[in-house]
């Protein structure tokens, strides 16, 4: 008698839909032969970015030094290299032990939350999310605890009602800033209130900071760390995004506030960093040079550079659209789109999603993917070049006015 192999049940709860059923289907489709848009992970190296040639030569360098296991935290120049990016950021109390290099940025979330959650604790996550948050606070054995982030607030924190989640349970606040999926750039103003709420209830801050400096137009981004005193602070980056790098899988937290104060928990995640023997090494030798070097990233986010056009071709789309709206992105490389309700009653993200791919083969990622109440956004990568955009927008109109047809 055979008996059927179940998944456990840590898993239950546990979403990661950008990579789930429609893109599933897409990938069957693209087997049938069907070109397949797919707007639905920020994939740069997909869409014809290249890593900077200094960082790709830095690594080919370096190969012979890299077959060996290295130390748990990282190789001593990378980790120095972010070290040196802290104090330009005039945060002088750290050094090179307060930094962790994972296997992505994604590997890290994982280890810092598992260091720090017991069963039942709590973590205030904005709403949307980048659901890997989410899932890795499940996983761990603590429960996920979203604060509003609504559009009529530019996808900004609801601090008021952020403070009015916090219990006796509440352990730490993640900040995605520059934010996915809504490209929200948080204001000067806005972390200032966030950090001075986690020192007064003594939470520790997490901030994902995975497309610093990624901002249009008159937009600025500032690091949380140098305003944080009275409390821990792990502070996340790496080369996936800002380098064009996803394939290196190599990102880095750095901790930096009340480190004296939290030496229990560095042991810890020291002790979850070595159990994993260490992360990528041949990827690890392209930080220094990132993080030192010429940052070519500044000519695709100007007027004329790539990323800021595709932008502009997301706005574009938007505004000549019957039924959509756009709270446009000031930073990172998403979209966050609306649909109106008043146009399309009844509109549900899953399945207009799931028919935009079997009519038009357009891959979106539907908004409720990202921890929200409501179903009527989905989000888009803005990293295909303006002409491909401008025709995938033509593509949705026509699904968009089929949808209505329906109704």
């Amino acid at each position: 008698m055979t008996t059927e192999i179940k998944t456990s049940d840590s898993l239950r709860g546990v979403r990661y839909e950008i990579r789930g059923q429609l893109a599933q289907r897409a990938h069957e489709m693209e087997r049938q032969g069907y070109e397949i848009i797919s707007l639905n992970i920020g994939n740069p190296g997909l869409f014809g970015f290249r890593t900077p040639e200094t960082m790709r030569m830095a690594m080919i360098e370096n190969l012979p030094s890299s077959e060996a296991y290295c130390h748990q935290k990282g190789i001593f120049p990378a980790r120095e290299a972010v070290v040196m990016q802290q104090q330009e950021r005039n945060i002088l109390n750290v050094t090179a032990e307060h930094v962790f290099i994972g296997n992505g940025v994604s590997e890290l979330i994982d280890l810092t939350l598992r260091a720090l959650l017991n069963r039942g604790d709590e973590v205030l996550i904005p709403s949307p999310d980048y659901p890997l948050w989410t899932a890795s606070v499940t996983l761990n054995g603590g429960r996920a605890v979203h604060y509003p982030c609504p559009p009529q607030n530019r996808f900004e924190p609801d601090l008021e009602a952020l403070e009015r989640l916090i219990t006796d349970r509440t352990r730490a606040i993640v900040i995605i800033n520059p934010n996915n999926p809504t490209g929200a750039v948080y204001s000067r103003k806005t972390l200032e209130a966030m950090v001075a709420l986690a020192e007064r209830h003594n939470l520790v801050l997490f901030s994902d900071e995975i497309y610093d400096g990624m901002v249009y137009d008159d937009a600025e981004f500032f690091p949380i760390a140098p305003l944080v005193k009275n409390t821990l602070c792990g502070t996340f980056s790496g080369l996936s995004k800002v380098y064009r790098a996803c394939g290196f899988r190599v990102g880095w937290v750095v901790f930096s506030g009340t480190n004296e104060l939290a030496k229990d928990y560095l042991h810890g995640l020291d002790l979850l960093a070595s159990l994993r023997l260490c992360s990528n090494v041949p990827g690890q030798w392209g930080v220094q040079t990132a993080l030192g070097g010429y940052q070519s990233l500044n000519k695709l986010i100007r007027p004329g550079g790539r990323l800021y056009e595709s932008r502009q071709a997301v706005i574009r789309g938007v505004e000549a659209s019957e039924y959509l709206s756009l709270v446009a992105p000031r930073g990172s490389m998403y979209a966050f789109i609306g649909a109106d309700t008043h146009k399309l009653p009844g509109f549900d993200d899953q399945e207009f999603a799931m028919e935009l791919l079997e009519t038009q083969h357009v891959l979106v990622a539907p908004g409720s993917s990202f921890n929200v109440d409501y179903r009527n956004y989905f989000r888009v990568t803005i990293l295909p070049e303006a002409k491909i955009i401008d025709d995938v927008f033509q593509r949705m109109e026509k699904a968009l006015k089929a949808y209505r047809e329906k109704l």
